[in-house]
């Protein structure tokens, strides 16, 4: 009978080791990881009540970041649709996660604008729009190229323009990358893991 405590002990005791190492290993990301993670500046932008959205670190809450424009005819709409299929695949955890969409287009965004644009797909999104200045400098910060295109639809012109969603943790490290068209149950496996993930 001694025996069988002492192994019951034993195994008690592995599988609580084994699940703290869980708990505290890497994620492996299902989207493009990157390794080490890259730790990204602060940015605010200034809404136009003149409230302000920083996207500085917040303890427990990963950010998804996107970059496009609300006259975009395919990526952009396409994209924040597959934002809403993963807040409703995390359920109540999906409250932990920040969903950004920051313009390239300030020109026709204006903060208002963009505001909307991320509402209309959920009213917890938070789309925002920076002066050149702070455009010039998160989208360079991210490695996000756009350019005004020649042709000239009913809309107005177009704008080409990276086409990734961006991952970053609690801490502020830039951890994975989406490209356009990898599945939006990516995502959202790649969040669950953070959300789940101890301190």
């Amino acid at each position: 009978m001694l025996a069988v405590r002492g192994v019951g002990a034993l195994t008690r005791a592995a599988l609580t080791f084994a699940i703290l190492a869980a708990c505290n290993r890497e994620p492996k990301f299902e989207g493009v990881a990157i390794d080490p993670p890259r730790p990204m500046p602060n940015f605010e932008f200034v809404r136009s009540d003149s409230t302000r959205v920083a996207l500085a670190p917040e303890a427990g809450r990963p950010l998804v970041l996107f970059f496009g424009y609300t006259h975009c005819p395919d990526v952009c709409p396409t994209t924040l649709a597959d934002w809403t299929r993963v807040k409703s695949k995390l359920g109540a955890k999906a409250e932990r996660v920040r969903f950004v969409f920051v313009t390239v287009d300030p020109d026709r965004d204006t903060p208002d604008v963009a505001q909307r644009y991320a509402r209309q797909y959920d009213s917890t999104f938070v789309g925002v729009s920076g002066d050149g200045p702070t455009t010039a400098a998160i989208t360079s910060a991210y490695g996000v190229a756009s350019a005004k295109e020649d042709q000239q639809t009913a809309a107005g012109y177009l704008v080409s323009h990276s086409s990734q969603v961006f991952l970053v943790n609690d801490a502020g490290a830039l951890v994975a990358l989406y490209p356009f068209g990898t599945r939006w149950e990516s995502l959202a496996a790649d969040l669950e893991q953070l959300l789940d993930r101890k301190p």
